[in-house]
């Protein structure tokens, strides 16, 4: 039976053609599936259904979800987060079949893409809260790395952080009181109501993680509701020192309006990918 399946220009170049279209005639899909964004049930034959395919180094998983949580597309992760993935789906525990698992680490320490080579490459630290700007509650992510950030190809120097953010983007911030503009290729993971990655747009077109959770991290009910009713993230970034770990979101408030003033403060509004 013919599936309501989406399956992108990325997907199909990953699997090939006959692949495509083996799924789209309904033999190699399922029919009843649990979402992989939402986790809730999902009926290709009955809605709109996504393919999404996770690729690592060695493995790739091909996962199905609700076209309302996750455009189809191809997601580049860490191999062991799939090895989690293969295990579920072998009867070998793990994650659910077609989530990547997490690998066990601190859910703050993931490599920064813009950190270049350096002896003990800085991590990067990322805090959510909710920020109040023209009486709308917006969800944010505030990134900051544990140490100065080099320029690719360099070594020691000026931390170069907000600098190579700017090229990619971001826009500088004087003040927080304007919704930044959407970086276009960005976005947000949320997946199984946590989140996974801030993603960024790869060579090859499919999104790779810019930023990437080893455990996948907890957020509020109200910053997850904020993010599935406006469908975007707002993402400051700072330099080292800068913000610190807020324990209130009002402290967390102060020290943006502190970082923007003294010119240390960089965002962009991304996209929600999942719910």
């Amino acid at each position: 039976m013919p599936r309501m399946l989406d399956v992108s220009d990325d997907v199909r170049a990953e699997i090939g053609d006959e692949e495509a279209d083996r799924l789209l005639a309904g033999d190699n899909s399922p029919g009843s599936y649990d979402c992989t964004s939402c986790r809730t049930p999902g009926d290709s034959a009955q809605e709109r259904t996504s393919t999404v395919l996770f690729i690592g180094d060695e493995t790739a998983v091909l996962a199905f979800a609700h076209a309302t949580c996750l455009p189809s597309q191809v997601v580049k992760v860490a191999e062991e987060q799939l090895q989690g993935a293969v295990r579920s789906i072998t009867g070998e525990g793990g994650a659910p079949a077609g989530v990547p698992a997490p690998a066990a680490a601190s859910p703050q320490a993931a490599p920064a893409a813009p950190a270049g080579a350096q002896p003990q490459p800085a991590t990067l630290g990322v805090t959510s809260g909710l920020v109040l700007l023209h009486d709308e509650l917006y969800p944010a992510l505030v990134v900051e790395p544990t140490g100065p950030i080099a320029r690719p190809g360099t070594t020691g120097g000026e931390d170069q952080f907000l600098a190579l953010l700017s090229e990619q983007g971001f826009q500088p911030l004087g003040q927080v009181k304007e919704v930044p503009t959407v970086l276009p290729g960005w976005s947000v993971l949320l997946a199984v109501g946590q989140l996974h990655a801030v993603l960024q747009p790869g060579n090859g077109g499919s999104p790779v993680a810019w930023w990437q959770a080893h455990q996948p991290l907890q957020v509020t009910d109200g910053w997850r509701t904020a993010a599935s009713k406006l469908g975007k993230v707002i993402v400051f970034a700072a330099p080292v020192g800068t913000i610190g770990r807020q324990p209130r979101e009002d402290l967390l408030r102060d020290a943006l309006d502190k970082a923007a003033v003294n010119g240390r403060l960089v965002a962009a509004t991304m996209p929600l990918a999942g719910t």
